[in-house]
């Protein structure tokens, strides 16, 4: 079997893997990207791109290019809590240049990442690509078996970057070891039409045994349904009818359209975790994005957290792999880099969880009172700056660094 050969394999197609992608053929780097699927057309993923992430891309001189790609501006976070809207995070006194969240379905970010990437001649995305595992000679990983279009391929790599998600293939194959921190529930993702209004509506709903995001995608929601851990069954034996009135209970802004849920296959289902791994690297091996660590969708950041770890990739690796450099020596410092972030945003996520979220999905009776400091935020308006600097960038925001 003839290999493929590249500096670098990266296998996973999605926000940390193509940003990788593109920082690294940008440096001058030979850049192979396998993604399993044959698009990145695929509903119910985060589509929440954070001022960290909108900064880096101005660093690379792109915002205003990814801004002509279909999205809105969300300038501020807030929702329904109990019986009245509080609002939470206020991100318009950051830079106006990337004081908000721009709501950009993940297709049209992917899509316009690899566009960018393709410019380098040293860039290649195969699609419908699925690794299968490692290639290791010596006590090291040298490249990844992977199959295409039913046949199998290989590709040699001085370095391959795990990127392919929270059920990482190759992580597993390597044998890394995994924390896991659990999760007291789980969602359901489905549709509902509405219709277009001159600003975006986004919001979410905390009632009392029930919580729901409603994300607005123009003219129509993208629901989020959270329910208890492993209570899918359950809630399905219920039935259609009984969850399409709960659904309507839980958030009346979208009772007169719930009838377009007409069956469970309109309904999908996203298994909440809350893991990491204790290490991200062997010879030859980084992990980097959800591979690496995944994410409660509490706060929407998983996208830009991914997008951190594939700057911070770049920035360590990216100069010594262009000049031929052995970079084994230096994985250990994108863990290190990026530790203290991954490991805030996740006790941040962790104990909403447990002091939050769990208690309220467990009360299916009484009034919900709002936590104290959510009061706060809602009465003094300097005060949202706070959660929104800490969704926004987290504490230890990356920068572009690598050559370009």
């Amino acid at each position: 079997m003839e290999a493929l050969e590249a500096d670098l394999c990266i296998v996973g197609g999605g926000p940390a893997g193509m940003v990788a992608g593109l920082l690294f053929a940008r440096a001058g780097v030979r850049t192979i990207v396998l993604e399993k699927h044959g698009d990145f057309l695929r509903d119910f993923r985060g589509d929440t791109v954070h001022p960290s992430t909108l900064r880096l891309f101005h660093e690379m001189g792109l915002l205003e290019k990814l801004l002509r790609r279909p999205h809105d501006k969300v300038h501020g976070l807030g929702g329904f809590i109990g019986d009245r809207y509080l609002k939470i995070a206020d991100f318009s006194g950051f830079n106006p240049r990337w004081n908000f969240i721009a709501m950009m379905p993940q297709w049209d970010f992917l899509d316009f990442v690899a566009d960018e990437a393709r410019l380098y001649p040293n860039f290649r995305l195969i699609m419908h690509a699925e690794a299968t595992g490692l290639i290791a000679e010596g006590g090291r990983v040298t490249g990844v078996r992977y199959e295409e279009s039913g046949a199998e391929r290989e590709i040699r790599a001085r370095l391959v970057i795990a990127a392919d998600g929270r059920r990482s293939v190759l992580r597993e194959e390597a044998g890394f070891k995994i924390r896991s921190m659990g999760a007291p529930m789980d969602v359901f993702w489905f549709r509902l039409p509405k219709a277009r209004t001159p600003d975006n509506r986004s919001t979410g709903v905390f009632v009392a045994g029930r919580i729901m995001a409603l994300i607005d995608r123009g003219d129509y929601w993208q629901c989020a349904y959270v329910f208890g851990k492993g209570q899918e069954a359950a809630v399905k034996a219920s039935g259609l009818d009984a969850f399409r009135a709960d659904v309507a209970r839980a958030a009346p802004m979208v009772a007169d359209a719930v009838g377009a849920i007409q069956s469970w296959g309109d309904v999908k289902l996203l298994s909440v975790a809350l893991d990491r791994l204790e290490t991200w690297h062997k010879p030859g091996l980084l992990v980097i994005g959800d591979a690496a660590h995944a994410m409660s969708p509490i706060g929407g950041v998983g996208i830009n957290v991914a997008v951190q770890d594939a700057v911070a990739a770049a920035n360590i690796l990216a100069g010594p792999m262009a000049r031929g450099e052995d970079v084994d020596p230096l994985l250990g410092r994108v863990e290190k880099r990026r530790r203290l972030q991954v490991r805030t945003i996740q006790a941040f996520q962790d104990a909403a969880q447990k002091r939050i979220i769990q208690p309220l999905l467990a009360d299916r009776g009484g009034a919900f009172e709002p936590p104290r400091v959510l009061r706060w935020l809602d009465r003094w308006p300097l005060l949202r700056r706070i959660p929104a600097a800490f969704l926004g960038f987290g504490i230890r925001p990356e920068h572009v660094r690598s050559p370009s």
